[in-house]
C-alpha cells in the first residue's frame, strides 16, 4: 500500500485526527503492516453465501432423525440445547454453519493469551435473573447468594481495577466521561442526565415491573416506557436540552457499543435500557461486569459441553409439517465438495438471525417475511494484536477497557488484564463498528477492505495514543463480522414486528438475541431458554394426549 492510498484509507475510516498518526507512522524506522504476521479469520461468508442459491440443489444424500434440532450454534442455540437437556428432552442435535460454535462470543488464542473475537463481558445479574445467576454459578463465578437473591461474585471473575479510561487531548483519564476541562454547564447536564436515568430505575408499572430489565422480558410494557421507542436518542436529547458535546459523545459511545449505531439511528428506549437495566437502585453505581481473558467464550465452552453438534452445516431449508420438520443442509465439514444432507425432527429451534430465517424457513406468511426482513444488523471489524510489551501512555494507567474520545472505534480491551502483572506481552482486542445509516453500505465498506487495510486502520488509530505501537506488534489478526449485532433503530422495539417474528411457526420455534432488539449475552441466553421451554411443554402435551 503506497502512502497516498494509506492516507485516503485513514481519512475514510478514521477521519482527520488520524492523519497526524499516519505521518508519524510513515517516518523512518516504523514497521509497515506488510512486514507483520497475521490474516483474516472466521470467514463465515464463504459457506454462508452458498445458501443464497439453493434452487438447483439435489435431494439429500442421507437423512438422520432427532427429537429436537437446534439451528444455529451461537449463545441462543447453545442455551436452548442446555435447557432441553435440563428439562429431560433427549435425542437433540445442533447444526452450525461455522467450524466453531459461539457466534460473536467466540474466542481465539495467540501465544501471549487467549482472547475474545466479540462479546467479552456479562453484567453482574440482579436477583430477578435467576437462570443467569445459576449459569454463572456453574462456572464458579458466584461466591454466594444473598437472602435477597442477588449474587456475590467471586472477586477473580469481576473486572479488575483499574477498569476503564478515555484518551482525551493527549492524555488518559479515568472513566469514560471526559471530565477534564468540562464547563459547569457540561457537568450539570451530565448530572441531570444521570438523574433522568435514576427516574427510570425507580419506575414501576401497575404490575410492579421495572421500566427496564435484563433480560428485557422481565421489564415493563407500559405505554409510558414504550413511548421512548418513537424517538431517536438524538431527538430526545435535543428536545430535553442536552447539548453538551461531551455528554452526547458519551451517550453515543453506548449506542455504538451495544447497537452499532449513532445517536440519530438509535431508539431512545434502547439507550435508557442500556443504562437503567444495569442499575440496582436509583443513586447506585452501575453493576460491575464479569469477564475472562477469552471473553464470553469462557461461557460458550461451558454451554457446549456434551452438546451433539454438527459444525460446517449450512441449513438451506426448514419445512414444518403436522408430524415433524424436514431440514436440508449443505455439509461442508469434510475436505471435499459440500454434500446435501437431511435431518427429520419433531421440533426445531431456529437460533439464527431473522434474515436467515426469511431465507430458509418455508411457508412463512408475507407479513412474517416482511417482519423478518425488517431486521438490520451492524457490521463490525475486530482485530487481535499480540504485542511484546503493554502500552502505557501519559496520564491514567493501562486499564481493561481503553477508549479514544475522538475515534470512530470503541478502543481496545487487554486480554491479560485479569491476570496481571501489568507488564510484558499481551493481546489487545480492538473493536470498530461501522455505523453508516444504511447497513448495506456499511457491510459493503467492511468487506471491501482486506487484512492489510483493516490492520492499518487499527494500528493508525491506536498510535494516536500509543506512538510507535506497530514496532511492538508481533501479529495482528482480523475478523469481519458482516452481521455483528441487531440495530435498535427508532420504532424497532415496540412496533410489533419483533414480537411477530418471535411467534412459533408450526413446529418451528425461534430464539435469537435480535428478537429482543438487543445483542447481549443475557438476551441470547434468555431467548434460548424460553424457546426450549416452549418446545418441552409441547412435547409433554403430546405425550399426555390420549
Amino acid at each position: 500500500m503506497n502512502e497516498l492510498a494509506r492516507r485516503d484509507l485513514l481519512r475514510a475510516f478514521l477521519g482527520a485526527p488520524a492523519l497526524w498518526a499516519a505521518s508519524c507512522a510513515g517516518r523512518k524506522g516504523q514497521r509497515n503492516v506488510s512486514q507483520m504476521d497475521g490474516g483474516l479469520v472466521l470467514r463465515r461468508e464463504r459457506l454462508g453465501h452458498r445458501m443464497r442459491d439453493v434452487s438447483s440443489l439435489p435431494k439429500p444424500s442421507t437423512w438422520s432423525e432427532c427429537q429436537v434440532a437446534v439451528v444455529g450454534g451461537g449463545v441462543a442455540g447453545l442455551s436452548a440445547m442446555r435447557e432441553l437437556e435440563r428439562l429431560g428432552i433427549g435425542n437433540t442435535l445442533l447444526l452450525e454453519l461455522d467450524e466453531h460454535v459461539g457466534g460473536t462470543s467466540q474466542g481465539g488464542a495467540l501465544p501471549a493469551s487467549v482472547h475474545p473475537w466479540g462479546a467479552h463481558y456479562v453484567t453482574v445479574p440482579l436477583a430477578a435473573n435467576q437462570p443467569l445467576i445459576a449459569l454463572l454459578g456453574e462456572v464458579g463465578a458466584v461466591e454466594e447468594i444473598l437472602p435477597s437473591g442477588d449474587p456475590v461474585m467471586a472477586e477473580q471473575h469481576l473486572v479488575a481495577d483499574p477498569s476503564e479510561r478515555v484518551f482525551y487531548r493527549g492524555r488518559w483519564y479515568e472513566g469514560l466521561f471526559p471530565v477534564a476541562g468540562a464547563s459547569a454547564d457540561e457537568r450539570a447536564q451530565k448530572e441531570r442526565f444521570e438523574s433522568e436515568i435514576d427516574r427510570w430505575v425507580e419506575f414501576r408499572d401497575a404490575e410492579g415491573k421495572p421500566a427496564f430489565a435484563l433480560p428485557m422480558s422481565l421489564g415493563s410494557r407500559d405505554p409510558r416506557v414504550q413511548a421512548l421507542d418513537t424517538l431517536s436518542m438524538s431527538q430526545w436529547m435535543l428536545a430535553n436540552g442536552y447539548t453538551s458535546p461531551r455528554l452526547r459523545w458519551w451517550v453515543e459511545y453506548a449506542c455504538r457499543d451495544d447497537y452499532g449505531t449513532t445517536l440519530a439511528d438509535t431508539s431512545a428506549w434502547s439507550v435508557f435500557f442500556y443504562f437503567a437495566s444495569r442499575k440496582r437502585a436509583a443513586g447506585a453505581s452501575y453493576q460491575e461486569v464479569v469477564t475472562w481473558p477469552e471473553g464470553n467464550s469462557h461461557l460458550v465452552d461451558h454451554l457446549r459441553r456434551g452438546v451433539a453438534t454438527r459444525t460446517g452445516h449450512a441449513v438451506v431449508s426448514v419445512e414444518t409439517g403436522p408430524d415433524g420438520v424436514s431440514i436440508v443442509a449443505l455439509d461442508a465439514s469434510g475436505t471435499g465438495e459440500p454434500k446435501v444432507v437431511g435431518v427429520r425432527a419433531r421440533y426445531v429451534v431456529m437460533a439464527t438471525p431473522q434474515f436467515i430465517n426469511a431465507r430458509v424457513v418455508r411457508g412463512l406468511s408475507e407479513e412474517r417475511l416482511d417482519a423478518a426482513r425488517s431486521f438490520e444488523q451492524s457490521p463490525w471489524m475486530v482485530a487481535n494484536m499480540q504485542v511484546r510489551e503493554r502500552p502505557g501512555g501519559a496520564g491514567f494507567p493501562l486499564c481493561w477497557d481503553n477508549v479514544l474520545f475522538d475515534s470512530p472505534s470503541l478502543g481496545y480491551v487487554v486480554a491479560t488484564h485479569q491476570k496481571g502483572p501489568h507488564r510484558g506481552p499481551t493481546v489487545l482486542t480492538y473493536y470498530y463498528p461501522l455505523v453508516d445509516s444504511d447497513a448495506r453500505v456499511a457491510r459493503k465498506r467492511l468487506l471491501e477492505l482486506g487484512w492489510e487495510e483493516w490492520a492499518e486502520v487499527a494500528l493508525s488509530d491506536l498510535e494516536r495514543a500509543h506512538p510507535g505501537l506497530r514496532n511492538y506488534v508481533e501479529r495482528i489478526d482480523v475478523a469481519r463480522w458482516g452481521h455483528g449485532m441487531v440495530r435498535s433503530t427508532p420504532g424497532r422495539i415496540w412496533d410489533g414486528r419483533r414480537e411477530l417474528a418471535a411467534r412459533p411457526h408450526g413446529r418451528v420455534h425461534f430464539a435469537h438475541s435480535d428478537l429482543s432488539g438487543v445483542a447481549l449475552f443475557e438476551e441470547a441466553f434468555d431467548r434460548g431458554n424460553r424457546a426450549a421451554a416452549e418446545v418441552a411443554r409441547r412435547i409433554a402435551t403430546e405425550a399426555n394426549d390420549p
